[in-house]
């Protein structure tokens, strides 16, 4: 597959073999070439609600029982973003004018780009339910038509930028109720699961979730979280220290 994806780019550079693509991309006479590459290579299979039982999990035992000021979820593998916005419409609904934020990431620039307009067909409702639809969906009419919008009041929540999770994370992204990072670890040798982990755990606040796919498990992983059911996690409530307050022991 991986040589099927990147045959065009050979025959574009009047290239015979892989090895002189890989000096080509380490040669620094094209710079923009690597990150095509990545487009290229970086798989974006993706759809609204996808795996329900995530969102239905998210709205019963999640949002229901919310008291905080600011709800911050992470979709740590947004592709063209689909699934970003399926959380968005939930929050939306269920924690009604209170704050909350959504950071979308990905690695592909091209993706990126398509969940920043937030268009998409229509054939990409499957598993929209038809409230969502009718209540956050613009239906394009015209040269747009067979396209949908997601609604500005759901946009301007969500927001995304392009994260590579095998390196150092930055700072400024903050901590995270929950976390989505769904269909990316199948990927990757168990090394790099546990390098990818250890860095996105440490964003996660508190008794706050963590998501994978249900194709996905975290076994014999070292991780600082609690499995609920296969595919959701938890991190451990930190105990609050008591020592010199009435009643300690």
């Amino acid at each position: 597959m991986v040589a099927s994806r990147l045959a065009k780019r050979l025959l574009h550079f009047g290239l015979k073999t892989y090895g002189q693509y890989y000096q080509l991309l380490n040669n620094g006479q094209h710079p923009h070439e690597f990150q095509l590459m990545i487009n290229i290579l970086t798989t974006n299979e993706t759809y609204f609600f996808r795996e329900p039982q995530h969102f239905d999990y998210v709205k019963d035992k999640i949002l229901k029982h919310w008291r905080g000021d600011n709800f911050r979820l992470w979709s740590a593998a947004s592709s063209t973003g689909e699934e970003a916005y399926s959380l968005g419409m939930l929050l939306t609904e269920q924690l009604g004018s209170r704050r909350w934020e959504i950071f979308g990431s990905d690695v592909n620039t091209d993706v990126l780009d398509v969940a920043r307009n937030g268009v998409y067909l229509m054939n990409r409702l499957e598993n929209m339910d038809k409230h969502y639809l009718d209540t956050y969906c613009l239906k394009g009419v015209r040269s747009q038509k067979g396209y949908f919008r997601v609604d500005e009041k759901i946009r301007n929540h969500v927001q995304f930028g392009q994260i590579n999770l095998k390196a150092d994370l930055s700072k400024n992204l903050g901590f995270f109720d929950v976390i989505f990072l769904r269909n990316v670890l199948i990927y990757f040798d168990k090394e790099t699961k546990q390098e990818i982990l250890r860095r996105i755990i440490p964003m996660l606040k508190s008794g706050g979730h963590f998501f994978i796919s249900h194709s996905e498990t975290l076994h014999g992983l070292s991780v600082d979280l609690r499995m609920i059911k296969p595919s959701i996690y938890q991190k451990p409530r930190k105990l609050l220290n008591t020592r010199g307050f009435l009643g300690s022991r």
